[in-house]
């Protein structure tokens, strides 16, 4: 789909005014400007994201109450379950809890719904089988704030519910012990955009507070703490909540923590990654190499296996766990592509993915584990939303599919709310949602929600567009320069790894398709003399293209510092490419 490049306008007073005051290089000045940071303090903050900007977790709402509540059950022996969701958000807010206790001697044992068989979220059934097993305390992370009728069920069976949740709200809280969330009704935390790996986070930090009374915390607990930052700060790049305010700060010190004192199965996992050689980790590392293959054991139906991996002590169970996991994701990695390329097909064949306002794809036997990934794949490509949907194979079942919006045009779960007369139910936000439907209501469902997504672009450009934070040659990217704009890492939502562009680029020598499915593009670039490496993930079909091209292109790009055995050198990752004088100039606004 065409892209539109606009390049973001710069205030040069404002620039200039801030490498004063801040003394801050130029290059880093102008990026925080084109972020909205203007003020020497706002810029200090930013950058050095300290950990003394976490607030307090008591202010957390729910937080006093839930914290009481467990430390309570761990004086009593009170059976405790970390009852988690399946995906890498849930898996490490679960485990930082699972340390935590186990660090304090309760009873603790965790649960995780399959993904394949129960569905998401707090179910009745798993809480009768919890019931069963003797549990009496259940402590949900990154689910469980729609669910009314499962607080029912454990007051009727005399089982204490606390909730942690940061998902979106319904009209009707569940009625349990604790509910804890950074929007809850009637509360007004600064920052609402905790992951659920955050939330955990800061329940755990305020139950060893608590332990501790007015001490400091124990060397132990402080331990504890610093391993827990790298959890939450897996769970938040995962999540892909924005990394500002709170989040940055987890994730810029997680990171740190993950790099010098990682839990042995995440050791075990960065070694597999080869990231343990990296003498520095960026968000990236986490978004493409560890989240991906957490996320793997959840997708095919084994998401207990990640929390086992990361609540347990060095051994032989760790490197086998992180060996098997592995080979998941080679699997996950191998349904994905199979279900990519069946509904890439479909969309051209039966639809037109450039004229119609959004995408409806349903397949016999999709895997329910990838569809997710494929409807993002789709919608990031296309630029508007996709929806992927799996059809039972025996026509005895609903379809399950899952969406993503493609556009921040369109808010997804207002769209599926306009068609819920359609579906048997459907849950989710703007950006992401899921849904199950009958196979005789796709079609109606289909029309249906074009309209809805019509309605809400309308009034919005329909070409997919690439925000470019400055013009820059090749030349000017040289070591020193792109370690500068490394300052404003970690990135990720909310805060993007600055995409640069250059126009009148050749190439330096035919581009090459990399990877496994030859999925991924590499290609050396040059202009006024100077050579560089560039690669683009996930755009191996530019290849031919891109050789075919007589003359120069422009490029849109981000820099980025290849770190491996020991050696430094500043690469690009291409975003898109254009021939040269082909298109009417990027746009500034």
């Amino acid at each position: 789909m065409q892209k539109s490049w606009r390049i973001l306008p710069h205030d040069s007073g404002r620039v200039e005014l801030l490498m004063r005051s801040a003394g801050v290089p130029a290059v880093v000045a102008q990026l925080l400007v084109g972020r909205g940071v203007y003020r020497a303090d706002d810029a200090r903050l930013f950058l050095e994201s300290k950990l003394v900007g976490l607030r307090d977790p008591m202010e957390l709402p729910g937080v006093p109450e839930a914290s009481a509540i467990v430390l309570d059950a761990i004086q009593k022996s009170v059976p405790i379950t970390i009852y988690g969701d399946y995906d890498a958000d849930g898996m490490t807010g679960a485990s930082i809890l699972v340390n935590g206790l186990r660090l304090l001697g309760a009873d603790v044992t965790y649960f995780v719904p399959n993904r394949l068989e129960d569905g998401y979220g707090l179910s009745c059934e798993a809480i009768e089988k919890l019931h069963r097993r003797g549990r009496k305390l259940i402590i949900t992370v990154d689910c469980g704030i729609t669910s009314v009728q499962q607080a029912v069920l454990c007051k009727q069976l005399g089982i204490t519910l606390i909730i942690t949740d940061h998902h979106q709200l319904a009209d009707e809280l569940p009625d349990a012990a604790a509910v804890v969330h950074p929007r809850l009704p009637g509360t007004c935390y600064p920052f609402g955009e905790l992951c659920g790996a955050g939330v955990a986070f800061k329940l755990a930090w305020a139950i060893c507070q608590q332990v501790c009374g007015a001490e400091k915390l124990t060397e132990p607990m402080r331990e504890y703490l610093r391993q827990s930052l790298s959890l939450a700060a897996i769970g938040t790049i995962a999540d892909m909540v924005p990394l500002l305010d709170e989040n940055r700060i987890l994730v810029h010190h997680g990171l740190r923590s993950l790099r010098a004192n990682p839990l042995p199965g995440l050791a075990e996992l960065m070694k597999i990654t080869k990231l343990i050689d990296k003498s520095t980790l960026l968000s990236e590392d986490v978004a493409f190499s560890l989240a991906p293959r957490l996320n793997a054991t959840g997708r095919l139906g084994q998401a207990q296996l990640g929390i086992e991996l990361l609540t347990s002590p060095p051994g032989e169970r760790v490197n086998s766990l992180a060996t098997y996991i592995e080979q998941l994701n080679s699997s996950r990695d191998s349904l994905q592509r199979s279900v990519q390329l069946a509904a890439s097909k479909l969309a051209t064949t039966d639809f037109d993915p450039e004229a119609d306002p959004a995408l409806v794809l349903a397949g016999v036997g999709w895997h329910l584990g990838v569809i997710g990934v494929v409807a993002g794949r789709l919608a990031e490509k296309y630029g508007k939303p996709v929806i992927v949907i799996s059809l039972d194979q025996t026509g005895g079942k609903p379809g399950i599919g899952s969406g993503r919006a493609g556009t921040p045009h369109v808010n997804l779960h207002e769209a599926l709310s306009e068609c819920a007369s359609r579906l048997v139910r459907f849950g989710g936000h703007k950006a992401a949602a899921g849904l199950t439907i009958a196979e005789d209501q796709i079609d109606d469902f289909r029309s249906e929600f074009y309209e809805a997504v019509s309605r809400q672009t309308i009034d919005s450009d329909s070409v997919s567009e690439i925000l470019i934070d400055a013009q820059a040659p090749l030349g000017q990217l040289n070591l020193q320069t792109v370690t500068q704009i490394e300052q404003l890492s970690p990135f990720g939502q909310g805060n993007p790894r600055p995409v640069l562009c250059s126009s009148g680029v050749t190439l330096a020598e035919p581009s090459r398709r990399m990877g496994g499915g030859d999925r991924h593009l590499s290609v050396r670039l040059t202009q006024h003399n100077i050579h560089i490496r560039a690669v683009a993930f996930g755009q191996g079909d530019w290849c031919d293209d891109l050789n075919a091209c007589e003359g120069p292109i422009d490029i849109a790009y981000r820099p980025v510092i290849n770190d491996f055995a020991g050696r430094r050198n500043v690469e690009i990752q291409l975003v898109d490419w254009r021939p040269s004088h082909a298109h009417a100039p990027a746009q500034t606004s």
